[in-house]
């Protein structure tokens, strides 16, 4: 949506005034604001929010300088204060600067009996009222309680059609709020559909027992808007959207390396975590993901940095006493300030009331890092869409505010990556840490094995960890015939291989006594060859050379 903005700033929404109306998330599905000088139709069932999307609009704009006039045909202009105060808006101070005007539109009942009900005099007021206040905005609200008085359809036209032309002349950027009619379209309705220039439909289903609303723009005259069916909320501000389409790639590279807590980790990461990274933890309960991702969290707010847990399964109170068991003491750092939770059921409300609650801390709090324990748990939030619309906005918050974001993923048995990355978000994941039970004779054994870490050099060894009253201790990892050894096995192995060097050390030490016998046999009989060769020589150096002689010439006279 971002990219489309500017690109449509030069077409076809280029030479459309359009008004403001200052609500989070909508102008930017309308490209700027509803058409000014013109009628907008809002039409929805009960309890989808039309009133007060009429009146936000009207206050929003009182409040940038533009006076508007609210015409209600259900609730009292008192009710109207009363019910606004709720949400922090102080109509009446708006009423006493001239700013904002409530006209009270209901029908008394003596006009129903006459019959002599017209729009004429309620135009009459109005024009008068906008000429005193120099308004520019109105809004009339629950149309279709007056529309209902009038005896033909041809009555109920021509009023409408004067009401339009009255909205023409006066120049007036109007909002007109009608009620859906139950099993298709009324009369009233196909012909506000035919008059507006803007048409937006809001609704309030009700989907896997979670009541989500849903705004569509179904025509905007002259101007390009988003198509889509965009999910709102209405907080004790006013509404509020965050349409997953306008997410914009805005994020922040990747910071220095963090400490994890656990030194062995930081060696097999390259160095620790990546500051602005987003960490996936996925693993089957009870391999201790809470219990490592706490190790960091821990150690971070030990620096002074904040953190913001985000909890889905585990009250407050519960998760910092498990985690005493590791010998990590949160509540402290809870105390300080720097560690800030907040937990509810998924059930409890839909993805964008989280997904505004959510924001609401980041930005009262202002955390350097998030944690979200647990993903799996977001789907009972209204869907698997919904899941995935709340991560996707909520990670795209944190990274283009250089948070880093921690998320904890509670595998059901099967360990497929679709699984392991989590709710379709794996190209959001920076760094994706697997943690499983490795089953031995006897007893299971926890395993940890970095999936990727992007940017960092990474080990891909599977490494056995304990969980101990000092924390997590990861132990080198012992290569068997084909995998890890882990656990009992790990144990026999090193005592067979212990057995072997012992076996090999006394063969070596017994040859090396054998070679050394040889070598002194050897020495021996090379000393007794040198004897007897000086035997020899001493006994020729010794006989008369005269006797040789002789002895040779009498051998010749023979």
């Amino acid at each position: 949506m971002e990219s489309r903005l500017n690109t449509q700033s030069v077409g076809l929404g280029a030479g459309l005034d359009k008004a403001p109306t200052y609500i989070d998330g909508l102008d930017d599905i309308l490209e700027g604001g509803l058409p000014r000088g013109r009628t907008t139709v809002v039409s929805g069932g009960v309890g989808s929010g039309k009133t007060l999307f009429g009146l936000e609009f009207l206050y929003r704009g009182a409040l940038h300088g533009e006076a508007g006039i609210f015409v209600g045909f259900e609730e009292s202009p008192q009710q109207l204060r009363e019910n606004a105060a709720t949400l922090g808006w102080d109509l009446e101070s708006l009423e006493k600067q001239n700013r904002l005007v409530l006209l009270d539109g209901r029908i008394k009942p003596e006009t129903v009996i006459t019959g002599g009900f017209s729009l004429k005099g309620l135009l009459a007021v109005a024009s008068g009222t906008q000429r005193e206040r120099n308004a520019r905005r109105i809004v009339i609200d629950a149309l279709e309680v007056a529309l209902r008085l009038f005896d033909t359809p041809q009555t109920m036209r021509n009023e409408l059609h004067a009401l339009n032309t009255w909205l023409q002349a006066a120049g007036l950027s109007a909002v007109l709020t009608i009620r859906q009619a139950r099993g298709g379209p009324s009369v009233s309705e196909e012909f506000f559909e035919s008059l507006a220039d803007c048409l937006v439909r809001m609704d309030a289903r009700v989907d896997a027992q979670i009541t989500p609303r849903r705004l569509r723009v179904i025509k905007y005259r002259g101007s390009d808007f988003g198509r889509n069916e965009y999910p709102y909320t209405i907080t004790t501000g006013g509404f509020r959207l965050a349409p997953i389409s306008t997410v914009g790639l805005r994020h922040k590279p990747l910071g220095e390396h963090m400490t994890t807590g656990i030194s062995r980790l930081d060696d097999m990461l390259g160095g620790g975590y990546r500051r602005g990274a987003c960490i996936l933890f996925a693993g089957l309960p009870g391999t201790g993901k809470t219990i490592l991702v706490s190790t960091f969290v821990a150690q971070a707010c030990g620096r002074g940095e904040r953190v913001l847990y985000i909890g889905f399964e585990e009250s407050e109170a519960a998760m910092v006493e498990n985690v005493r068991s590791a010998g990590l003491d949160l509540k402290t750092h809870a105390d300080k300030g720097c560690l800030s939770f907040l937990v509810t059921y998924p059930e409890a409300m839909g993805a964008e009331d989280h997904y505004f609650r959510a924001m609401e801390c980041i930005q009262a709090f202002c955390p350097a890092h998030v944690v979200v324990d647990a993903i799996s748990a977001c789907e009972r939030m209204g869907g698997k869409l919904a899941s995935y619309e709340y991560l996707m906005r909520l990670l795209n918050a944190c990274k283009e505010r250089g948070i880093t974001v921690f998320l904890i993923n509670q595998l059901s048995g099967a360990t497929g990556y679709v699984e392991i990355s989590g709710n379709e978000i794996s190209s959001m994941v920076d760094t994706v840490l697997f943690l499983h039970y490795q089953p031995c004779p006897g007893e299971t054994n926890r395993i940890l094995q970095v999936f990727k870490s992007r940017g960092s050099k990474h080990s891909n060894v599977k490494h056995e960890f304990v969980i101990t009253d000092a924390g997590i201790h990861l132990l080198d990892p012992y290569v068997g015939e084909g995998d890890v050894l882990t656990g009992t096995l790990r144990q026999r192995q090193e005592l067979k291989d212990r057995l072997e060097a012992q076996r090999l050390a006394f063969d070596i030490q017994f040859k090396e006594l054998e070679l050394a016998r040889l070598r002194l046999a050897q020495k021996e009989a090379e000393q007794a060859l040198a004897r007897r060769a000086a035997a020899v020589n001493r006994a020729m150096s010794s006989t008369p050379a005269t006797s040789l002689h002789g002895a040779g010439e009498s051998q010749e006279s023979s």
